[in-house]
């Protein structure tokens, strides 16, 4: 459900693009974006670090696009989003000793600490592929090209995270699998 609900705004953002062209499709984004955020405080009562980013700069982005009526602002959010992503990942992993993806999700699966850890480095990489991709269709190809890449090029988001659900599936430690604790000395 979730995963449908972040293509919706992509969605409308490709239709209003293709109606009315890339400053309609900015709004429409924008407005989506802010309604979807709306949806998800109200389903999980909080919005996460990284929707919180997503909707910052949507929001700075798209201000910038439609004030300075120039699209690249909108074109380079993804590029900016993906590659802060991954500095983040990889300085709080590297630099700091905190692994993010356990801190948001630890509570929700149990996995082994060597799978965490090759869970951010995936995550790492993954960021800076979608940024540089992100990056090289913004600069080297027109806004229609890139905004049809925005829609298509959601398979590898979902690639992705099929792919980090079959590998997690596999390391997951259930609670029930491990042995019980012997009982303390009895007197």
């Amino acid at each position: 459900m979730k995963l449908l609900l972040d293509f919706v705004p992509l969605v409308l953002f490709f239709i209003a693009y293709k109606l009315y062209g890339i400053y309609a499709g900015t709004a429409v984004l924008m407005g989506a974006t802010v309604v979807q955020m709306a949806i998800i405080y109200l389903m999980d009562k909080k919005l996460s670090a990284m929707h919180k980013a997503t909707l910052a700069l949507i929001l700075i982005f798209g201000a910038l696009t439609l004030i300075l009526k120039d699209d690249r602002f909108i074109k380079w959010k993804p590029t900016v989003l993906y590659a802060a992503m991954a500095v983040a990942l990889a300085v709080a992993l590297w630099g700091f000793g905190k692994n993010f993806l356990k801190m948001m999700l630890g509570s929700q699966i149990t996995l082994p600490e060597n799978v965490w850890a090759r869970l951010n480095t995936t995550w790492v990489v993954y960021c800076l592929f979608m940024a540089a991709i992100n990056g090289y269709v913004a600069a080297y190809y027109s806004t229609d090209a890139w905004a049809s890449f925005k829609l298509w090029g959601y398979v590898f988001p979902l690639a992705f995270i099929i792919g980090q659900g079959f590998y997690v599936a596999r390391h997951i430690v259930d609670d029930t699998d491990k042995p019980a604790e012997p009982p303390g000395d009895v007197q």
